[in-house]
């Protein structure tokens, strides 16, 4: 692994170790005082501080759909998927048995849960704060809802993030940008499918519930990536559009003049 790929790696590493800390830890030990709103900023906050710390490194993607995304519209080599897969899951994982460690501190606490019951220490249904569906649905949404639900959602994260990316846009202001469109995503989806967007954040917590969580990890890492996908490829729309776009209006004044010159 080069010099460049170890940095990314690590970076990965360490910001999505963040990301779950933050995020899900916040959903396991305090989602009953925090809340939906109190658990989607925690996600939106570790994001952006994530950003701040290893942004210049590694772009801050912690999120395999979101380094999808970047892939399709050339924004990240190909070549440099292991560095960030990689980091994306090790960090994850590592994130969630920091987790798991401090929840052995409280009596009677389990990762596991019931299905349909709720933990001693969290009060999602899901288990260790885990992404599902049906019975395992936060407020019991099936199977394609939690399908469409984790498409748009993905895909609208991304684009959100993608533009952060674009020329001219204030690169100060690109953490702060991701951070509130992780927020909004959160907002809407944790009621159907406990919002993975991320299946890296999702592998993390199934493994620690071993049980229906793996059965159903499938959903959030195809359907996030599908959703992450779809956005580098309507950005790539999008882009080729307004430059056709600039382009005509480039030629406007000299088609006029020629008209002009001709009449």
């Amino acid at each position: 692994m080069g010099s460049s790929s170890t940095r990314i790696f690590f970076a990965e590493a360490l910001g999505t170790a963040i990301l779950i800390i933050g995020g899900v830890g916040t959903a396991v030990f305090d989602a009953g005082r925090a809340g939906v709103l109190g658990v989607a900023l925690a996600f939106g906050l570790s994001l952006l501080a994530a950003a701040y710390l290893i942004g210049p490194i590694s772009g801050c993607h912690i999120n395999p759909a979101i380094t999808a995304a970047m892939v399709v519209v050339r924004k990240t080599d190909v070549k440099l998927l292991p560095a960030y897969l990689g980091g994306q899951i090790l960090g994850g994982l590592f994130g969630a048995l920091l987790i798991w460690s401090i929840g052995q501190g409280h009596p009677g606490f389990t990762a596991v849960g019931n299905d349909g019951q709720k933990t001693v220490v969290s009060v999602s249904e899901t288990g260790f704060a885990s992404n599902g569906y049906g019975l395992h649905s936060p407020d019991h949404y099936n199977l394609g809802a939690v399908i469409l639900a984790e498409i748009v959602a993905t895909a609208v994260f991304a684009l959100v993030v993608l533009a952060t990316t674009a020329r001219g846009f204030a690169v100060p202001m690109g953490g702060l940008v991701a951070g509130v469109g992780l927020v909004l995503v959160h907002l809407v989806t944790i009621p159907v499918s406990n919002t993975s967007v991320n299946p890296a954040r999702s592998l993390a917590t199934a493994v620690f519930q071993h049980g229906w969580a793996l059965s159903q990890l499938w959903v959030f890492i195809v359907f996030p990536l599908v959703g992450g996908t779809l956005a580098g490829l309507g950005w790539n729309a999008l882009r080729q559009m307004q430059a056709a776009g600039a382009a005509a209006a480039a030629s406007a004044p000299e088609f006029a003049a020629a008209t002009s010159e001709a009449d």
